[in-house]
């Protein structure tokens, strides 16, 4: 197991923002500082009644736009995981799926209009402890119920999107070609899509971005909602993402930090 995948396990126990709120709020309480307890519970009020992730969501979702029309001829499909409830799925003997169920939702209209060419499921599993659980296996199962699964390619050993990039490589069929100048559809959620890209584009991949999967709304005084639950989920969804860009960015796992349809490596349009 690579040490980078343990650390960016290991970091994001303690960077989600949840946990990181907990934890500082827990330390305030046991010193005694009373203006910093103060600051954390004025934290968890804001989030309770406002968006927050919003304001980071926005500027990813917004980063790709759906294709307006598609090509008539494409290489292929790439589909990333991670919409697939692996271990519920085990448990209760049946697929499950989460938040993110238009990734995999997408592939059957997509299966219906490009019916003779290759479609990847990359996905394993990005757990530490639980690392048998593995979402192309879930996806399988179930497009096998439908007599759907013969036309796709299941990835089921990546654990990261640096992962999807590489082994979906060696899972190509014969003549198939990851630069193929027709283009390859990658779908995933439409926040995940600026750092899928750049990794992909990385790895020599020649992909058209197809995000699914929003979740933000534009800013302003209508996107108050009390639902601490929902907002502090999408707030650790921005986090995690931005936080990812930099690390994948650092790392050299790819060469564009903010990644954008006409290739532009800066953070600037």
């Amino acid at each position: 197991m690579d040490l980078f995948f343990l650390l960016s396990k290991g970091f994001w126990v303690l960077a989600n923002p949840g946990n990181l709120l907990i934890l500082i709020l827990v330390i305030a309480l046991f010193k005694g500082w009373r203006a910093l307890s103060s600051a954390v519970a004025f934290c968890l009020l804001l989030i309770t009644f406002y968006p927050v992730g919003d304001l980071l969501l926005q500027p990813l979702e917004k980063r790709f736009a759906p294709p307006q029309v598609l090509p008539d001829e494409i290489a292929g499909i790439i589909v990333l995981g991670g919409a697939e409830e692996a271990e519920l799925s085990s448990i209760w003997n049946q697929p499950q799926f989460n938040m993110a169920a238009e990734r995999d939702m997408l592939m059957l209209p997509l299966m219906q209009r490009y019916t003779d060419v290759p479609v990847i499921l990359t996905g394993g599993s990005g757990s530490v402890r639980k690392p048998e659980f593995r979402g192309a296996d879930v996806q399988q199962t179930w497009l096998q119920q439908q007599q759907l699964d013969k036309q796709v390619i299941f990835e089921r050993d990546s654990r990261n999107t640096f992962e999807n990039a590489i082994y979906s490589q060696g899972v190509l069929p014969p003549g198939a070609d990851y630069a193929d100048p027709r283009g390859w559809l990658l779908v995933t959620s439409a926040f995940h899509m600026p750092r899928s890209v750049g990794i992909f584009r990385g790895q020599g991949w020649n992909v058209i971005p197809y995000p699914v999967d929003y979740y933000s709304k534009p800013a302003g005084l209508n996107s108050w909602r009390a639902d601490l639950g929902r907002n502090l989920y999408e707030l650790s969804i921005g986090v995690r993402e931005w936080i990812g860009l930099g690390a994948y960015y650092v790392t050299d796992k790819t060469d564009e930090l903010f990644p954008s349809a006409n290739l532009d490596i800066s953070l600037n349009e």
